[in-house]
């Protein structure tokens, strides 16, 4: 399963929590990206460009794939689903799209002390937001994340793609063979 959405919206914390309770592996692309480029993502995007981080993401997603060989839960960066090549490298496998308003997101960013490349000012946030809104919500699912906790957060994925409990903790593996 791969976790989507704006910078702030809990991909991480939820996708680490979620893998716990499900017993599956947890991966994060952008650590994933900076094992494979040897740098971290804010030098990546200070030396190199936005465009060659995009072509790592792609490639790193790509090599991803097709090495998962246990159910995961994949926390993508928040621009990793708005690229169609990336969209169409998911297209087997589900989504779920954790959504909140920009407020909301901007507030989280700004307690958080991680360089965000992309976190510049707040119009210039809140724009870059409603420019991925649409291609966040072509995920399989969308879960509200707004004064929720990641407990909540993680029973509501799992009731939706009915994981807890119901012998369908092969899910991933099953629908990218499209046996969902």
């Amino acid at each position: 399963m791969f976790l989507v959405g704006f910078m702030g919206s809990g991909k991480s914390s939820v996708g680490h929590e979620l893998a716990r309770r499900l017993g599956w592996e947890f991966v994060d692309l952008d650590t994933l990206i900076e094992s494979r480029e040897r740098q971290t993502v804010p030098t990546i995007f200070r030396d190199h460009g936005e465009a060659h981080f995009r072509r790592a993401e792609t490639a790193a997603l790509q090599g991803l794939i097709s090495g998962l060989e246990r159910n995961s839960v994949v926390a993508l960066g928040g621009g990793a689903f708005v690229g169609e090549q990336n969209r169409q490298l998911l297209r087997d496998w589900p989504t779920v799209f954790l959504d909140a308003p920009a407020e909301e997101l901007w507030r989280r960013c700004c307690a958080d002390s991680s360089e965000r490349p992309l976190r510049k000012e707040r119009s210039q946030f809140e724009q870059l937001h409603r420019d991925r809104l649409p291609s966040y919500r072509k995920a399989t699912v969308t879960v509200d994340t707004c004064g929720r906790d990641v407990s909540t957060i993680c029973d509501e994925i799992e009731g939706i793609l009915k994981l807890a409990g119901s012998g369908q903790h092969n899910y991933a593996a099953r629908s990218r063979r499209g046996e969902a």
